[in-house]
């Protein structure tokens, strides 16, 4: 076949000839001519509806636009002037800035099913959450008998911890507001808000926290209290120290005082703690009250050197200092408390509170019944020995110092399983025994099993108490 326009080749390419012949009459007529310029024609026509027709032809009728489905536009509002057209399926402004929080109706429900002829359950759409899981019921016993109720109670948990006790809540914010000064050439000498610690050795759990008073941070001044937490040795050999000083009240380096006292008797434990691990498994009583007398003495000497030094009065660098020593040894259960000055010591047994710090006025006539003696011999299996500046024999671990100014006090406890023993200066001693609200409180939230968490301790000591604004320092054991 040649290209169209040329002439035929030959026999084989008269079909194309015969095809587009004009003599050759169309199988379906019609009024107006129907060649191939009258379709091309026709079809611009179509194109071009706006323009005239190509050689005279009719135009041929736009299509008109889609009309908009009743359901899509009906709630459309007007479109502003000027506005490009917005599609049927486009949301309006108003209802893309304002969603219609009303349900939408469910669908219909799909038809019968044509093998069945049941319809089909009511609809669900698949991101609906699954119905909640139901127990599965209990087995009936192979008896026949009913069957027994499940033994899993949920147990009442701790009440928590409160803000404050008493009809009226302290004057003083709960929480700190001003810092202390700060000296750039003494910054060592910075005391923090809060200190807290913890451990667990042998059969005792150890809290401890020091938290400066409402008065004192309202007015900006450290806190007066010191904390020590020390284990010396390891093992079973191990002991492990906790001392408290509060410095002397109105004094400027009250701070420095007590930490200096707690560092002092650290250092002195620290280098005999062989030898009172022995003493305190032994039941040695004359030496460990000795020896420890004769520590507590010496390190609050040189406190009262160093106030010389400064060129001060005794009273203006001192402090009172409480300790307690704890074996590491499970199989040792003998705590012992010893110190200089005012404070608590304190025992939470059966949910009730003891105080076992006899005051000072209250021992008469010689030592009570010392540490050696068997427990039948006190009420509790308890033992207080106190000296009140009697001469004491020459010490095992350093020279005797100079006399004490201050009664010595010195007390050995055996502890029992669920006894808590509380530790603390004056500024918690003071409203625990003056409050019977703060007694029931600290008993109810330390009474149940298990020691409470550091938080939870911190919490605790710092339940305050309208008219005391003391430094809040205490130290408490857990027995198992």
């Amino acid at each position: 076949m040649s290209q169209q326009g040329g002439r035929p080749t030959g026999p084989e390419d008269d079909w194309w000839g015969q095809l587009y012949d004009d003599a050759t009459g169309d199988t379906g007529p019609v009024p107006a001519p129907d060649s191939l310029d009258d379709r091309f024609a026709s079809a611009s026509g179509t194109l071009n509806a706006d323009g005239p027709a190509p050689d005279g032809l009719r135009p041929t009728p736009a299509v008109p636009d889609p009309r908009p489905a009743p359901d899509a536009s009906a709630d459309l509002p007007p479109r502003p002037a000027g506005a490009p057209p917005r599609a049927p399926w486009e949301p309006s402004p108003a209802a893309s800035a304002d969603p219609v929080t009303s349900p939408a109706p469910p669908p219909s429900p799909p038809p019968a099913s044509p093998t069945s002829g049941t319809a089909y359950g009511p609809w669900t759409p698949a991101t609906a959450p699954p119905p909640p899981p139901t127990a599965p019921p209990a087995p009936e016993p192979a008896d026949g008998s009913a069957p027994r109720p499940s033994r899993l109670e949920p147990l009442p948990g701790p009440l928590p911890s409160r803000t404050h006790v008493g009809p009226r809540p302290p004057t003083y914010d709960p929480e700190p507001t001003a810092l202390p000064p700060a000296d750039p050439d003494e910054l060592d000498g910075l005391v923090p808000d809060t200190v807290l610690d913890g451990a667990r050795y042998g059969a005792c759990t150890l809290r401890a926290a020091s938290v400066r008073g409402d008065s004192a941070r309202y007015r900006g001044e450290p806190r007066r209290d010191a904390l020590l937490t020390a284990r010396f040795g390891t093992g079973e050999r191990a002991l492990v120290l906790v001392a408290l000083a509060t410095g002397a009240r109105s004094a400027p380096g009250a701070h420095r005082a007590a930490a200096d006292a707690c560092r002092w008797i650290g250092e002195a434990v620290g280098r005999s703690h062989a030898r009172l691990v022995d003493d305190i498994r032994a039941a040695r009583r004359g030496d460990l009250k000795s020896g420890l007398h004769r520590l507590t003495d010496r390190s609050l000497g040189r406190l009262r050197a160093a106030a010389a030094e400064q060129g001060l009065e005794p009273d203006a660098y001192a402090a009172t200092l409480r300790c307690l020593l704890l074996p590491a040894d499970p199989e040792c259960r003998t705590r012992v408390f010893f110190g200089v000055g005012p404070g608590g010591l304190f025992r939470l047994r059966g949910g009730a509170w003891q105080d076992i710090e006899p005051e000072v006025t209250e021992v008469k006539g010689e030592p009570v019944v010392g540490f050696g003696s068997p427990p039948a011999e006190t009420p509790d299996g308890d033992r207080l020995t106190m000296d009140l500046g009697i001469p004491t024999p020459p010490s095992p671990y350093e020279p005797a110092p100079g006399p004490p100014r201050e009664p010595f006090r010195f007390r050995t406890s055996i502890a029992r399983p669920g006894d808590t023993l509380l530790m603390c200066g004056t500024g918690l001693a003071d409203p625990l025994r003056g409050e019977r609200e703060l007694r029931a409180h600290l008993a109810d939230r330390w009474s149940r099993p298990g020691p409470p968490g550091l938080a939870a301790f911190l919490a605790d000591t710092q339940v305050r108490v309208k008219g005391y604004a003391d430094d809040r320092t205490a130290v408490a054991v857990w027995e198992a």
